[in-house]
């Protein structure tokens, strides 16, 4: 069972969103929260598998709250907003989303953003991918290389590559030709080596580089 904690504060929407998560057979709501502090409180208690944020929310933005989460290593954070600004977007990434999904999503793509997410893939809704792309071609330059980048292998540069292009590892290992457990280890040493929280930041620095 994945196991889900759901930050809203709208509760008639909360109610919906959970509703949906427990018609899935594989998914369990394992508690809600209505603000960014008791999001963050929650996780911490509840140690859920993933965590379904909002980003509008009292006490504690969903931004901060997923920083928290993520830095603390509590879960993988799932953001879902009416919002589709840049600064939500990139906000929500670099604070270590694993996706980042509107509200807008129908029920199916909901329950299996957060399987994507559940299976450590990250996911980022279409809309908002095609804005991200937009933002990365429209850049007056590139963004300089950070030095960790020298100590990723051939094969981990390859696979950092397929990840700024939106692969899922199922996707990466038909590319380069490789067992997908592969690619898992090859994902999880260079998101530590370049002290990255998650594949959709990895795929955001790929973007960044041109790789």
């Amino acid at each position: 069972m994945i196991r889900v904690l759901v930050a809203e504060d709208q509760s008639a929407v909360r109610a919906g969103l959970v509703l949906i998560l427990n018609s899935a057979p594989d998914i369990e709501v394992a508690g809600e929260a209505a603000d960014g502090e008791q999001a963050v409180a929650l996780a911490l208690e509840l140690r859920p598998d993933l965590v379904l944020m909002d980003v509008q929310m009292p006490r504690l933005d969903g931004v901060s709250a997923t920083r928290e989460i993520v830095a603390e290593a509590l879960a993988d954070v799932l953001v879902l907003t009416t919002f589709d600004l840049d600064a939500y977007v990139f906000g929500a990434l670099r604070a270590g989303a694993s996706g980042f999904l509107l509200k807008t999503t129908d029920a199916k793509d909901l329950i299996e953003a957060v399987r994507t997410v559940a299976r450590g893939e990250g996911t980022i809704a279409p809309a908002v991918t095609r804005r991200l792309i937009a933002e990365f071609a429209s850049g007056p330059q590139r963004a300089a290389a950070p030095p960790e980048l020298a100590t990723l292998t051939r094969r981990e540069r390859e696979v950092l590559g397929c990840l700024g292009e939106g692969l899922s590892n199922a996707g990466i290992a038909d590319r380069l030709d490789m067992a997908e457990a592969t690619v898992k280890t090859h994902v999880s040493r260079l998101l530590g080596k370049l002290g990255l929280r998650s594949r959709v930041q990895a795929a955001v620095l790929a973007q960044e580089l041109g790789l």
